[in-house]
């Protein structure tokens, strides 16, 4: 005999299953970006600093 289907808990764990897989992309998406901003920056930083102080 076949199960009785249970069509909103097959739903609700589509949508769940759904959900944290465009968290999970949205996260490397964020960390991808904030990996090339942290790339572009560090030249720039370096620059703002000036250069070192010598002592004669």
């Amino acid at each position: 005999m076949a199960r009785k289907p249970n069509y909103d808990f097959e739903r609700k764990e589509r949508d769940r299953l759904k959900a944290e897989k465009k968290a999970k992309r949205a996260a490397e998406k964020k960390g991808a970006g904030e990996d090339k901003s942290q790339q572009g920056e560090s030249p720039e930083q370096g620059n703002r600093q000036g250069p070192e102080p010598t002592t004669e």
